[in-house]
């Protein structure tokens, strides 16, 4: 239950500073048993033009005090598409079986 307090909090943080699309949790934490060593996996898409590693890095430093391990993949939609129509396996078990935790209205 303490994990899925801080995953919100995570949530929480990166929809108040980044402003995503969407947020889909991904990996052991949506479909498997998590361990106590696991990570939690995060997709997020956001509508943008900077570079994929200043994505990362970027939504990396606003977490810098989580508590738990995390590891993001920030995608565009039109990045996601375009991954999607090539037939990227992981991208669509992400999609497909990933949880949406957050979803711009």
């Amino acid at each position: 239950m303490r994990r899925q307090k801080e995953i919100k909090k995570i949530t929480d943080q990166i929809v108040k500073k980044y402003k995503p699309e969407k947020i889909i949790l991904f990996g052991s934490y949506a479909w498997g048993k998590p361990t106590k060593d696991s990570d939690v996996d995060l997709f997020i898409v956001k509508n943008t033009k900077e570079a994929r590693t200043k994505r990362h890095l970027k939504v990396d430093r606003m977490l810098l005090d989580r508590a738990i391990p995390i590891d993001v993949l920030v995608y565009t939609p039109q990045e996601m598409k375009e991954r999607l129509s090539l037939g990227d396996f992981f991208i669509k078990d992400i999609v497909q079986k990933g949880k949406t935790i957050y979803a711009k209205r």
